[in-house]
């Protein structure tokens, strides 16, 4: 039997700043009336975490819209937040963005072949573009919770998809911790915890609370 031992190295399939590109589609006023499969709260708390995780981790970011002008409307807030020059923004009309050269071209400038992705609709907008790029040999992760669909079924049989065609699923959460993984990261430590408190959820009040109770508001050392 071969002897196997340990090594600290980072994993090959784990995300860091550089090793990737994000995609945001189609997180726009029209597209989210309908969604159902997630509340919408929750929705856009996820969505800003990725936004802002792009951000801060210097990620090549993509923001692409679909009929923004006549029908699905303004990116959401959390994004446009972030990423404020909406004249950047990949607008089409195609609902899969992988038949779109304007998007095609964007993906190859990033020169990335791992490519973390979210967007609205999960069975449309998103699943296209997700089995256009694996059939062309890119690494896919698909953000689950960033993302949403006409209902709970629908969401879950598109993820399913996905996955079957070799997509990897994510949220947005372990996204952001993916990217930061090591204390010692002092660069985006602010950041990170700055994301977490104000959109994970239980995991943000309980940095608040540390913060607080624990280090009498000096911050964690």
């Amino acid at each position: 039997m071969t002897d196997i031992k340990a090594v600290a190295v980072e994993p090959k399939n784990l995300l860091n700043p550089h090793n990737h590109a994000l995609v945001l589609l189609d997180h726009q006023s029209q597209m989210a009336f309908n969604v159902k499969s997630i509340d919408i709260g929750s929705l856009r708390s996820n969505t800003a975490i990725l936004a802002e995780t792009g951000k801060a981790f210097n990620v090549p970011t993509i923001i692409s819209t679909i009929s923004r002008s006549d029908f699905a409307g303004p990116v959401f807030p959390e994004v446009s937040k972030v990423f404020p020059n909406t004249k950047s923004y990949i607008n089409r009309t195609t609902s899969d963005a992988i038949e779109d050269q304007n998007f095609v071209d964007a993906i190859n400038a990033t020169g990335k072949q791992r490519i973390v992705i979210a967007g609205l609709w999960t069975s449309v907008c998103l699943n296209g573009p997700v089995q256009g790029l694996l059939e062309q040999g890119f690494e896919v992760y698909v953000v689950a919770d960033a993302s949403g669909d006409m209902s709970h079924e629908a969401h879950v049989m598109a993820m399913h998809r996905m996955i079957q065609s070799g997509a990897v699923p994510i949220t947005s959460t372990a996204y952001l911790l993916e990217l930061q993984r090591d204390w010692e990261r002092k660069e985006t430590y602010p950041a990170t915890m700055e994301i977490s408190q104000a959109h994970s959820g239980a995991f943000g009040i309980g940095i608040q609370y540390a913060y607080d109770m624990v280090h009498g508001n000096r911050g964690i050392e």
